[in-house]
């Protein structure tokens, strides 16, 4: 299994060998205790469930509480599934850390992008704008959204003003830089969904190299 749970911390650069410099997102990827083993025969797919981040037990919910305490473990913030081959290969309890990726390792990253609230056409869509001039008075409108008589009604999915961001996420295809297994970071090429302290699922990309 190469997947993890991770929080997004910001991001840096690294220098090459050759002093040209890697933009990279530093990301401190567990560690992380296996929660549930899933099967064929009890669940009807083969996956293992991660926790991530310790939580107070008030801050828990009830349901959460019971389903880690079958197992005598803390409540944990997030659960994530990701599927294995063989779940066979884990036990719950197990600590899964960052030494699960190496520098090299192509991934996938999800997370919610940052909320941008309630958005014009413009910055959610990138319409152009109108002239500013000669008596113009249409700058940032959509402009046309609908027929007349036939349909006499506006097709949806136009692109129109509404809420922006806030949405779960994935950049495929990034490259892993550098790891640090003493401070669990995994450092990754590029930028990946989220603000900063975001949780992030981080696992192998299925179009790797």
């Amino acid at each position: 299994m190469k997947g993890i749970i991770g929080k997004k911390l910001g991001m840096t650069r690294v220098f090459n060998e050759d002093g040209t410099a890697t933009p990279v997102t530093v990301i401190e990827a567990g560690p992380c205790v296996v929660t549930q083993i899933k099967t064929k025969d009890s669940d009807g797919y083969e996956a293992v469930q991660l926790g991530f981040e310790k939580m107070r037990r008030k801050s828990a919910t009830k349901p959460r509480i019971g389903h880690l305490a079958k197992h005598g473990l803390a409540p944990r913030r997030r659960l994530a599934e990701f599927r294995v081959d063989d779940p066979g290969e884990y036990q719950v309890g197990q600590e899964v850390t960052v030494d699960v990726f190496e520098p090299g390792d192509v991934v996938d990253v999800t997370g919610w992008s940052k909320g941008r609230g309630f958005q014009g056409v413009v910055r959610r869509h990138g319409f152009a704008v109108g002239r500013r001039t000669h008596g113009n008075r249409n700058h940032r409108k959509p402009g046309s959204i609908g027929q007349s008589a036939t349909p006499a009604r506006v097709w949806k999915g136009r692109k129109l003003p509404g809420r922006m961001g806030a949405a779960r996420t994935t950049i495929k295809r990034l490259d892993v830089v550098q790891i640090d297994l003493e401070k669990n970071l995994l450092l990754v090429r590029g930028a990946v969904p989220g603000a900063n302290e975001g949780v992030i699922l981080v696992k192998k990309s299925n179009t790797g190299k």
